[in-house]
């Protein structure tokens, strides 16, 4: 696996907005936090606090305004993602610093924000399985599995997902060795008592349980999706890739 040079320092910027899922971010921020000659920046449109979808207080360090030139660049998802897709300054900033950005990392319903971004014409990529039918809107290349790789971009199944995909980065960044050693810290070893991860595997009442809590945002999501694709050129395919 190829890795960049490891005697430069790496600004790592998480955008988090009201309503996000926060392991979509805390994940890769544990995994990428502990990255060696790193910065981790905490980024929204204020430095006002913001909950999460549960309630947990997460408080941006930096504005957009403020924020360098960014060597990876986190987008998670949550419920509060939708709205994302009509916000012309997160979607500027997103486009803005992916352009310069070695990675983009997706994390769950994150990759649907890019997409709106205009990021994800002709790319390969994932997301939330409850999500993954709207990916097309966007001229993305679905692909079902828990971390996709399409050159620079990077994109990951549901919530939990992001850890995985954070590490992915840090291997590309600095070498699997560097990772292994990030893995074993945090004993990152998943053991779930139960086998009802995806929709397979999953017992069908539990899957319909879900399938029902989800179909208020997920139609939502389905209009924004159609919305928004009527005004990206999906004709010009110009995936970001290195």
């Amino acid at each position: 696996m190829p890795k960049f040079h490891e005697d430069r320092h790496l600004h790592v910027g998480a955008i988090i907005f009201p309503h996000i899922d926060q392991l979509d971010f805390t994940g890769p921020f544990e995994v990428l936090s502990r990255m060696p000659d790193s910065s981790f920046h905490v980024l929204w449109k204020e430095r006002t606090p913001v909950r999460d979808v549960r309630g947990l207080v997460l408080t941006p360090d930096m504005t957009f305004a403020e924020a360098p030139r960014l060597d990876v660049l986190v987008v998670p998802g949550g419920y509060g993602q939708e709205a994302l897709m009509d916000d012309d300054a997160v979607l500027s900033f997103i486009r803005g610093s992916a352009a310069e950005a070695k990675f983009v990392l997706s994390v769950c319903t994150g990759a649907l924000t890019c997409g709106a971004a205009g990021l994800l014409k002709g790319v390969r990529a994932t997301t939330h399985w409850a999500s993954f039918h709207l990916l097309q809107y966007f001229g993305a290349i679905p692909v079902d599995a828990r971390v996709v790789v399409d050159g620079r971009f990077i994109s990951t199944a549901g919530v939990s997902a992001g850890i995985d995909g954070a590490f992915r980065v840090l291997a590309l960044l600095r070498g699997e060795r560097l990772a292994q050693e990030v893995q074993l810290k945090i004993q990152y070893a998943p053991d779930p008592p139960f086998n009802s991860g995806t929709p397979s595997t999953a017992p069908p009442k539990v899957l319909q349980t879900v399938l029902a809590g989800a179909r208020e945002i997920t139609e939502t999501r389905l209009e924004t999706a159609k919305r928004i694709a009527q005004t990206l050129d999906l004709k010009s395919l110009s995936p970001q890739r290195r």
